[in-house]
C-alpha cells in the first residue's frame, strides 16, 4: 500500500467524520440496510425510499468515491438519504477497494449492482423506466467507464450525474504524481499505458452515452478533467448540462455537494434531481 493511499485514507475520514457528525437518518425517509447483492464481503448496499413517494419509484444509483482505495455506503448514507427525500429510491453500495482488491473488481462491483437493480426492481419497487445513476471523484470515473464500455444493452441508466470526477486518466496519470501512486495501488500492472488506456472512459464514449450534468466548483483539484468531458460529449453530440458552482463566501473544494448542510450542497443536489425529473415519463 502506497503513502498516497494511507494518507487519504486518514485524512478522508478525518473529513467525512467532521462533515457528518450529527447526521441522523432523516424522519421522511424509509431505509432498508445491508442488503448482499454479490458474494464479496464487501458487497452490501443500502436502499432509501421518500416516505411519501409514489411507486414504483425512480431511482438512483450512488457510486461513492474516494480514490478507489476508501469509501463505503456509511460514508455516503446521508448524502443518499437527502437524495432520497427529493423523491427517488437511491441504491447506496459498498464495492471492493484497491490495494486489497485490483481492478477490475471496482467496476466488477458496479456491473454487479446494476444487475442488482434490474433484477429485484419488483421486489424493491424500482421503475427501471426511469433509471439514473450519480458518481463523484473515482465514483464518476467508474460511473463513466461503466456507462461508455461495459452497460449491457439496456442497462444504461437514462441520465446521471458526474460530479467533481475524473475522465481523461491519461492526463491525470500525467499531471498529478497523486494519481500515479493511486494508480499503482489500483492496477495489477501498478499503472502501465495500456492499463491506462483501458480504464480511460474518453476512449470509449460513444454517442449513446447517457445525458450528463457535469458539475465541478472553483476549488476543485479535478476541475480541469470536466471540460475534457465536455468536449468530448461535443464532438459526439451527447446532450449534457455543465456547471461550475462557486461561492463568494466559502470556497468550495473537491465533493462540496456531499456536506448536505451547506448552502451550495443543497443548491447542487436540488439541481441535479431537477435534471432528473426533466427525464421521467
Amino acid at each position: 500500500m502506497t503513502l498516497e493511499t494511507r494518507m487519504m485514507r486518514h485524512g478522508a475520514a478525518l473529513n467525512d467524520d467532521k462533515r457528518d457528525a450529527g447526521l441522523m437518518t432523516p424522519g421522511d425517509v424509509k431505509r432498508v440496510d445491508d442488503i448482499k447483492y454479490g458474494p464479496a464481503r464487501e458487497n452490501v448496499l443500502d436502499v432509501y425510499y421518500p416516505k411519501n413517494g409514489n411507486e414504483p419509484y425512480p431511482v438512483i444509483i450512488s457510486v461513492h468515491g474516494g480514490g478507489w482505495v476508501y469509501g463505503d455506503k456509511e460514508r455516503y448514507q446521508y448524502y443518499c438519504m437527502d437524495l432520497a427525500k427529493r423523491g427517488f429510491a437511491v441504491v447506496n453500495f459498498t464495492y471492493r477497494l484497491a490495494p486489497e482488491s485490483k481492478y477490475p473488481a471496482q467496476m466488477e462491483d458496479v456491473v454487479s449492482v446494476f444487475e442488482w437493480v434490474f433484477e429485484k426492481a419488483g421486489e424493491y419497487k424500482f421503475d427501471l423506466g426511469n433509471l439514473f445513476a450519480v458518481g463523484d471523484s473515482a465514483g464518476a470515473h467508474l460511473l463513466s467507464l461503466y456507462c461508455a464500455k461495459y452497460a449491457e444493452k439496456g442497462r444504461l441508466p437514462k441520465a446521471v450525474a458526474l460530479n467533481c470526477g475524473v475522465y481523461d486518466m491519461e492526463a491525470a496519470f500525467k499531471a498529478n504524481r497523486s494519481m500515479k501512486d493511486l494508480m499503482k495501488d489500483l492496477l495489477p500492472g501498478k499503472g502501465t499505458a495500456e492499463e491506462i488506456a483501458e480504464i480511460n472512459p474518453l476512449n470509449f464514449i460513444k454517442e449513446n452515452f447517457p445525458p450528463c450534468f457535469v458539475m465541478t466548483a472553483t476549488d476543485d483539484f479535478l476541475k480541469p478533467q470536466a471540460p475534457l468531458l465536455t468536449t468530448k460529449l461535443d464532438s459526439l453530440g451527447v446532450s449534457y448540462k455543465y456547471k461550475l458552482y462557486s461561492d463568494e463566501e466559502t470556497p468550495l473544494g473537491h465533493v462540496f455537494h456531499l456536506d448536505i448542510r451547506s448552502r451550495s450542497g443543497k443548491l447542487c443536489n436540488d439541481e441535479e434531481c431537477e435534471f432528473f425529473k426533466g427525464f421521467i415519463n
